[in-house]
């Protein structure tokens, strides 16, 4: 199946999404909340494109929208700049000292003044997108939700107190595309959502690469007993790769 976007013949399979051939035709379309390995939340609204169909032209969220048949998407025109204005408009207005959001200010010509109209929180990095909390479902801890209605509501773990079911890896903070949770690691030690976490060393580098309950928690979830020594993913690659490269020397 073809598709045009932005004048550029595409090829896209039935059920693709406009955002996945676009960037396989290196045609830019911003994101904030996407992430490959967490799909389909289409939280940010950044990634709006305009689809002419059959004659009508409307707007639709690319990371979501399947394409099931021959249209013409238009990524880049004068209503989807501008509305695109206004979400990061809003955005800064949420998260006015944020280095990401700012920097799509600056992309989109925000006008400063119309945020200054706004009640600014200075210490606000979160955009509610929800990637923190999907990727601590997916991975079983279900440490962190969403809390609170409207204005309020923002991320936190039960009670705003130290969840018992966290495990301090860190995957919310690692798919956060605003930096808007602190993971502190220090001495061999974690903080994350105000709890502490001793951390392992890797048998081979010494490097402190995980939580003690992480490590418990994934070769649990594997059914395996934690193997004898210990090797963060950097030695794991190396050892892989020393592997591989003798395996072709001998052949």
């Amino acid at each position: 199946m073809k598709i045009t976007i932005d004048g550029k013949i595409c090829e896209a399979q039935p059920g693709e999404f406009i955002l996945e051939v676009a960037r396989r035709n290196n045609i830019y379309i911003p994101t904030l909340c996407h992430n490959d390995a967490l799909p389909d939340l289409a939280s940010c609204r950044l990634c709006i494109v305009e689809v002419i169909d059959r004659g009508r032209s409307k707007i639709v969220t690319s990371c979501i929208f399947p394409i099931s048949r021959e249209v013409e998407v238009v990524t880049d025109s004068y209503k989807i700049r501008r509305m695109r204005k206004n979400i990061v408009m809003l955005l800064q207005a949420r998260c006015p000292a944020n280095k990401e959001v700012a920097e799509l200010a600056k992309v989109f010509e925000v006008e400063q003044k119309r945020i200054k109209r706004f009640k600014l929180n200075t210490e606000e990095n979160c955009i509610l997108c929800g990637l923190c909390v999907k990727a601590c479902g997916k991975l079983g801890a279900g440490a962190i939700s969403t809390v609170n209605r409207g204005i309020y509501k923002n991320v936190s773990t039960p009670y705003d107190e130290p969840s018992p079911e966290c495990i301090g890896c860190a995957s919310c903070a690692n798919v956060c595309p605003t930096n808007a949770i602190k993971v502190v690691d220090w001495n061999g030690q974690r903080e994350i959502w105000g709890k502490k976490f001793k951390m392992v060393k890797c048998d081979l580098c010494g490097k402190y690469f995980a939580t003690e309950d992480h490590v418990k928690y994934a070769y649990k979830r594997l059914n395996m007993a934690p193997p004898e020594k210990l090797l963060c993913n950097t030695c794991k690659k190396k050892i892989a790769a020393k592997d591989i490269k003798d395996i072709f020397e001998t052949v």
